[in-house]
């Protein structure tokens, strides 16, 4: 690990608005915070809302930003990138603002039932070979359900049609309730407060001239959940952190009906 790396690390362990914890630290005793974030961190009871895959930051510290009337959590694995972000919710002295430093997989040990208000997925992998990995595929929907209130929100955003696709597909199959659905949310009439942040690679694909896609839509519990049969085209450029540039077509292979949780 370089020296900058291990200078973030040893920054971040300073900072009371960030939480770390893996696999380890969880096998033998429960986080702390787990059902009392509202209460014992952010002392208020304001809704919750959770940046997954959250990157650099930038999205969180906008929202809170934007939204002084609700908490915002980013998570992630990469503590590095989180610097930054943390770093800025610290020296803008945002209250409503905290950075969980965790995999995704882990989520459901560090928060309660109906503890959380929104979700949101900006700029995920679209992990186009591997659904099991998708934050937005089923695996993970069932997930969010063991800790987000009924009807609770999810936005995704994303430059990946693949990934845009598909999603919208699953929230169909599964019928749940749409309520905001772009396929060009710059150039559509859509007048949210969003608008106004744009993450540096989010800046980066507009200017090669991508569509950002924006999906917003209330997840309910299903006692079955539907993965779509479709055929999509994988995207066909690069994009930060994808890998090797692909063009191709795979089918989403109908699954079996599987039970909730």
């Amino acid at each position: 690990m370089g020296k900058n790396k291990l200078k973030k690390f040893a920054e971040m362990a300073t900072y009371d608005h960030v939480f770390q914890a893996d696999y380890s630290d969880l096998k033998n005793e429960s986080f702390a915070l787990k059902g009392k974030w509202g209460t014992e961190f952010f002392k208020n009871d304001k809704p919750i809302v959770l940046e997954l895959g959250c990157g650099k930051g930038e999205y969180t510290v906008g929202l809170a930003e934007l939204f002084p009337d609700k908490n915002f959590i980013g998570i992630d694995i990469k503590g590095a990138r989180m610097h930054r972000g943390a770093t800025d919710a610290k020296e803008k002295n945002l209250s409503n603002v905290a950075f969980l430093r965790t995999r995704i997989e882990l989520i459901t040990a560090f928060f309660d039932t109906g503890e959380v208000d929104e979700i949101w997925l900006t700029f995920p992998d679209p992990q186009m070979k591997k659904v099991n990995k998708r934050l937005s595929s089923t695996r993970f929907l069932k997930l969010y359900t063991q800790f987000l209130k009924p009807d609770g929100l999810v936005h995704l955003k994303t430059d990946s049609n693949f990934l845009y696709t598909y999603t919208s597909a699953l929230v169909k199959e599964n019928k749940f309730e749409v309520e905001v659905n772009e396929t060009d949310l710059y150039s559509s009439s859509y007048q949210g407060p969003i608008l106004s942040i744009q993450t540096f690679y989010e800046a980066k694909w507009i200017n090669h001239g991508l569509s950002i896609k924006y999906l917003q839509y209330r997840l309910q519990e299903r006692n079955e959940w539907m993965e779509p049969d479709i055929e999509i085209d994988f995207d066909d450029y690069h994009s930060a952190g994808r890998g090797v540039k692909i063009k191709e077509s795979i089918k989403i292979q109908p699954q079996a009906r599987t039970k909730g949780n």
